[in-house]
């Protein structure tokens, strides 16, 4: 963003900086997209970066006090798309319980079984679509917009895994008719908590396959 640019970057050396980027988790990074430009710089800034606030207020070329407004409203608004405190801790990456967890997203994602992937999910999970604004949260909710995008396909998706900063996800290949092609669909990400998965992040954008060694087609 144009709010974020000629910021000095005082941050540790880059080893450091990339452990951080993988830390940071993919919810955070969907968050931040929902947040109008001026809250998300101001976030960042002073939530991630830790600059104080006049700090913030120079380089944003405001006051301290708006600052401070547009920081609590961000805050405020970040939250409300976090999930309720007391979760359980995801599964360890690889483990065999992620493997179990994914592998029956998988099946009922191939299988067009709408009922048995919602059944996957905790009571309050979102499916969110960035950087389009669509999110959906709870389980009825996500079922009706599965099923309404089932439809409107006609046909299963093929999954192939993959990970994306260091969640399961899949891409999704759709069968073109009358020919054994399937071409690239979706990018999912899937948050887990437990022995459930808490968030499906839908990226619809496809040009993202190759940087996950994904084809853009299946034969």
């Amino acid at each position: 963003d144009v709010l974020l640019e000629g910021i000095p970057d005082e941050a540790p050396g880059p080893e450091a900086r990339y452990e951080t980027k993988e830390a940071i988790a993919l919810a955070f990074i969907v968050g931040l997209q929902h947040l109008p430009p001026q809250q998300r710089a101001v976030l960042v800034l002073r939530d991630v970066l830790g600059y104080r606030s006049g700090e913030v207020a120079e380089m944003l070329d405001t006051s301290e006090a708006s600052v401070n407004s547009l920081l609590r409203r961000a805050r405020a608004a970040f939250e409300s798309r976090l999930p309720a405190t007391g979760r359980e801790r995801a599964p360890l990456p690889n483990s065999k319980l992620e493997r179990e967890i994914v592998g029956r997203f998988a099946e009922t994602v191939e299988n067009g079984d709408v009922q048995g992937m919602v059944a996957l999910l905790t009571d309050d999970a979102w499916l969110t679509m960035p950087p389009l604004p669509h999110a959906y949260k709870g389980r009825n909710a996500i079922d009706a917009f599965l099923r309404g995008a089932e439809e409107r396909r006609g046909a299963p998706l093929r999954l192939v895994p993959t990970r994306a900063n260091t969640q399961p996800a899949f891409g999704c290949y759709l069968s073109v008719p009358q020919t054994d092609v399937a071409r690239a669909y979706a990018l999912f990400v899937l948050t887990l908590e437990g022995d459930q998965i808490s968030a499906i992040t839908w990226f619809a954008d496809s040009s993202v396959f190759p940087q996950f060694g994904l084809p853009r087609m299946l034969r």
